[in-house]
Parts: structure tokens; C-alpha cells; sequence
């Protein structure tokens, strides 16, 4: 009857062979080496979001600035031609 009992499970060989071992070292490097190099892009990504942010950011202040300025001047020509209704640059001579 042991024979039977032995024969219904599954006899699992304990040895890890050397390859195997090999294998299973390598395929953690493999992990261990993307997961850095996921990290590394990752890093210089966020950077390069980063400065692409201060630069919007930096630009955006110049065209606000611009539209002041814009609009500062077509204020003081439109008082000008008020002033001086022959100074009217729309016109022609």
C-alpha cells in the first residue's frame, strides 16, 4: 500500500541543477538592470519636463508683456490721432 500512496503523488526532484541557478541569477540581473534603467529615464524625463515648464513659463511672461505693451501703444495713438486728427496713420496722403 505504500507503493500505492508513493505512485499517487508527485515525487519532486530538490536539486536545482547549476544551469537552472545560472538562469534564475541572470534573469534577476535582467530585472534588477531594467528596472534602473527605467528609473535612469524616468529622471531625465522629469527633468526635461521640468525645464520645458520654466521655459513656458518664462515665454508666456513675454507675450503677456507684449500685450501690455500692444496694447499701451494703440492707446497712446489712438489719443494722438484724437489730438491730431491730420497724424491719422490710416489715411492716405
Amino acid at each position: 500500500m505504500s507503493d500505492t500512496l508513493k505512485n499517487k503523488y508527485w515525487n519532486f526532484n530538490k536539486q536545482i541543477d547549476l544551469s537552472v541557478l545560472v538562469q534564475l541569477v541572470f534573469l534577476a540581473a535582467l530585472i534588477v538592470g531594467t528596472w534602473v534603467n527605467l528609473q535612469q529615464q524616468l529622471l531625465v524625463l522629469q527633468h526635461d519636463i521640468t525645464s520645458l515648464l520654466e521655459t513656458q513659463k518664462i515665454f508666456q511672461q513675454r507675450i503677456e508683456e507684449l500685450t501690455r505693451t500692444s496694447i499701451s501703444y494703440e492707446y497712446r495713438l489712438r489719443s494722438i490721432e484724437k489730438i491730431l486728427p491730420q497724424a491719422d496713420i490710416n489715411k492716405e496722403m
